[in-house]
């Protein structure tokens, strides 16, 4: 066995060299044995903290050069800073500090810089320069900045979209900014297609109310349409803003005597994402308003309207609409986009009353005219005659710079003689193509369902009126014009199919062409002076004494129908069969210069004494119709009465107002198919000669117009 030693030497302490050394020795082991995916990481952790520990000692004042030249030629402008430069972490946010610091505009702008300030000290969110689609900008000093915001004349480009001069113009987006100090700096903006300029001026002010650190105020005024506006408002920052609160916004705008509030609260000073806003609009026209969006509206009567305000994503919608224009109600809500760069209106609002007055400009009549004439200021005197068609153009242009989806429902129309209820008008302008289509509604009992297209892509602009009315009583229709309701079981079905080109209501009706027809089912109808209309003397005369005048007309069937070629319309036919008689009419009406020349007359289906057998004549013009019951028909029959009076014997005078009773009984069946004149037959199969060839006698430039069409025999497009 081995003996052990007595002792065994005491170990040799390290000198510092060497426990240095065995200290470095076992580091770089355990560097080693770490796993290259965490020694890259923590490389790069080093290099960052070594940027950052040298941009933060520096300040990154060598950066200066390199800032200039790189964004100079990222952005394809040139970009400057005359005095100080700071680009670095502080210590995680970045700020950035540049005195007399700009960027150039485009060579065709009317301003040398797009930006330039004094001074520029903000603290940016590093990570929203990589993510997202929107630079937030915690907190910012400005001090006497200018910029300015122009788009060309093509309105193809403008300043602040930057990089390829060629790239199409984006809308403006600014920085989010949470906190601001803003002193003496201006905006400019111009937008020579919209014909709208603005120029405001922003600086901070101490508030005196304590809850308040300060606020940017601004004021400003400008152009629209080449009507001017002034403005005014402010961001209200409050103190809590620091620990993520909402900046309180107030603006205060005129024009004329237009005026708009918004009050409300933003997520930031420039952030509009998520804001809760109050909006008050007042004034005596609400086409002006839309005129500021880009849009356009027919002339209103004096509004107010009340509703909510926030943008969410590429949308404002305006919810809880709550307001009157003229004598009117309105509710509902509004969303205002720019899809693709181009003005998206889309609303869904509401009438519960409308008054008649209010709807005059959406169908180009002037609302004052109105208010302070009554019906009479629907007409025109043009060369000397009445007009009532409306005939203010389309705003062509206008209308093309837009697009919209408006939904409008109305429970009453509030007017004399027009029992309408329950409106439903869709209407949708999809580039430049109008459509009030469905425009429907409920009248007298019946329903009328109509599609109204204006089509204002191209030259001239073209409209096609197609207006259905479905079987309507005509004691309810009729009532305000004599016609008694109780016993009156007549009804009235029709359609109008009318096409023309023209930017006004009367020049697309003055050359448009179609048809008009009006179908009267069997039914008895009741009228206090339906007699005279017959002429039948000794049946009037009768009834009066036995004061059995109301005792209802009995019909059988009645077809009133018009065909319309470049706005004139000749009757084709008027045929209204009824039991004791058959009543025909003649001749038409323009849309050109609204003159009317139709002559009606009534042939006993029996013996009758006394009957005049001569036309009843309506005249004059749309606005002012005139009733000729005494014709020349009737003037020659009493002179050939009063000679035979005269040569025989009184009672030989009364031989020139029998009527023998001759009429010929209609054929239902082409009537109430709408069919034309030449497809009228009497019962017996025989063709209508006392109905006309669906003509005038003359046209209006004293040419004939006696021409048939080939498709004279065929039904009104096979709908009745």
């Amino acid at each position: 066995m081995t003996a052990m030693p007595d002792s065994v030497p005491p170990a040799q302490p390290m000198t510092g060299s060497r426990n240095v050394g065995y200290h470095a020795r076992a580091t770089r082991e355990r560097w080693r044995r770490l796993p290259l995916a965490a020694r890259i990481v923590l490389w790069i952790v080093f290099a960052l903290f070594a940027v950052w520990l040298i941009l933060f000692i520096t300040k990154g004042r060598f950066l200066k050069s390199p800032f200039q030249s790189i964004l100079s030629s990222s952005l394809q402008r040139d970009v400057k800073v005359g005095g100080d430069f700071q680009l670095y972490f502080a210590p995680i946010r970045i700020k950035f500090l540049a005195d007399d610091f700009s960027i150039s505009n485009p060579a065709w702008a009317s301003k040398p810089h797009l930006f330039r300030a004094d001074r520029i000290d903000a603290r940016i969110q590093p990570f929203s320069l990589i993510f997202g689609d929107k630079r937030r900008v915690v907190s910012l000093l400005l001090q006497k900045g200018d910029a300015d915001f122009e788009w060309d004349r093509a309105h193809k480009t403008n300043t602040w979209t930057m990089g390829d001069p060629d790239k199409p113009g984006k809308p403006l987006e600014l920085p989010v900014i949470e906190r601001a100090m803003i002193a003496g700096t201006a905006l400019r903006y111009r937008d020579p297609q919209m014909f709208f300029s603005a120029d405001l001026a922003f600086d901070t002010v101490q508030a005196r109310d304590t809850r308040f650190a300060q606020d940017v105020r601004f004021t400003g005024d400008g152009t629209m349409r080449g009507k001017p506006f002034t403005m005014r408002g402010g961001m209200l920052s409050p103190n809590e803003t620091v620990v993520g609160g909402r900046n309180q916004l107030v603006i205060d705008a005129a024009a004329g005597d237009t005026r708009l509030n918004v009050v409300g609260t933003l997520p930031g000073l420039t952030e509009l994402e998520g804001s809760d806003l109050k909006l008050l609009t007042t004034g005596p026209n609400a086409a002006i308003l839309f005129e500021f969006l880009g849009a356009t509206l027919p002339d209103t009567r004096r509004f107010r309207f009340t509703s909510d305000l926030t943008k969410a994503g590429e949308e404002w919608r305006f919810t809880r609409i709550k307001g009157r224009f003229g004598d009117s109600d309105l509710a509902g809500r509004m969303t205002v986009s720019l899809p693709k760069g181009r003005l998206y209106i889309k609303a869904n609002i509401a009438t519960d009353v409308l008054h008649m007055i209010d709807v005059a400009p959406f169908m180009g009549y002037d609302p004052a005219k109105l208010e302070a004439k009554g019906a009479d200021g629907m007409v025109e005197t043009v060369a000397g005659r009445p007009r009532l068609l409306p005939d203010a153009s389309l705003k062509i242009e206008s209308i093309r710079a837009f697009d919209a989806d408006v939904v409008y429902k109305i429970r009453r129309v509030r007017g004399d003689n027009l029992p309408l209820r329950n409106i439903d008008l869709t209407v949708k302008l999809d580039k430049s193509l109008l459509a009030l289509s469905p425009l429907n509604f409920d009248m007298a009992g019946g329903f009328v369902s109509s599609d109204i297209t204006i089509n204002a892509r191209g030259t001239p602009v073209k409209t096609t009126y197609d207006i259905r009315l479905s079987p309507t009583p005509m004691g309810k229709l009729l009532g305000g014009w004599g016609v008694e309701e109780s016993g009156t079981t007549g009804t009235i079905k029709g359609r109008l199919l009318l096409t023309g080109a023209g930017d006004s209501v009367h020049e697309s009706l003055a050359n448009a062409d179609g048809r008009i027809a009006v179908i009267l089912p069997a039914g008895a109808m009741w009228a206090r002076n339906i007699q005279l209309s017959e002429l039948d003397i000794g049946t009037f005369v009768q009834k009066m004494f036995e004061d059995k005048l109301k005792e209802p007309v009995q019909i059988n069937c009645g077809l009133i129908a018009f065909t319309v070629r470049k706005g004139v319309a000749a009757a084709d036919p008027i045929l209204i069969d009824t039991r004791k008689n058959v009543m025909t009419g003649r001749g038409g009406f323009s849309f050109r210069n609204e003159n009317i020349d139709l002559a009606f007359r009534a042939d006993s289906k029996k013996f009758s004494l006394f009957a005049g057998q001569s036309p009843v004549g309506i005249g004059g013009y749309f606005a002012k119709p005139s009733y000729a019951a005494i014709s020349p028909e009737l003037l020659s029959r009493a002179g050939v009465g009063l000679g035979l009076s005269l040569i025989g014997t009184p009672v030989a005078g009364l031989l020139a107002f029998v009527d023998v009773g001759d009429a010929k009984s209609t054929a239902c069946g082409p009537v109430l198919a709408g069919a034309n004149a030449l497809s009228q037959r009497t019962t017996k199969g025989e063709q209508r000669d006392d109905v006309g060839r669906g003509t005038t006698a003359k046209s209006e430039d004293g040419t004939s117009n006696r021409g048939e069409r080939k498709d004279q025999k065929k039904k009104f497009l096979g709908i009745f």
